[in-house]
């Protein structure tokens, strides 16, 4: 299964990317400069890469899934089945 998230980047010296973690996305995206995420009231993705569809189970070193937004993936992939 997989579910549209947005990727934070976290960098390293350089500014590299050493890191992609993803985020369940929330609500509109109209001017992709702003991206709200489910894990936070306050905090979310500026400057977007846009959404994408990844799967909940990840298989590549470099990227992960926010622990919190994956767990409501969960919980939204169990209803969507009921």
């Amino acid at each position: 299964m997989a579910m549209l998230a947005v990727s934070e980047r976290v960098t390293g010296p350089g500014a590299v990317t050493e890191r992609l973690i993803w985020h369940k996305p929330v609500g509109p995206d109209p001017d992709a400069i702003f991206q709200r995420i489910a894990c936070s009231d306050e905090d979310g993705i500026v400057m977007s890469s846009g959404k994408r569809e990844v799967p909940l189970k990840l298989d590549k070193p470099s990227e992960a899934w926010c622990p919190e937004c994956l767990t409501i993936a969960r919980v939204n992939e169990k209803k969507a089945r009921s």
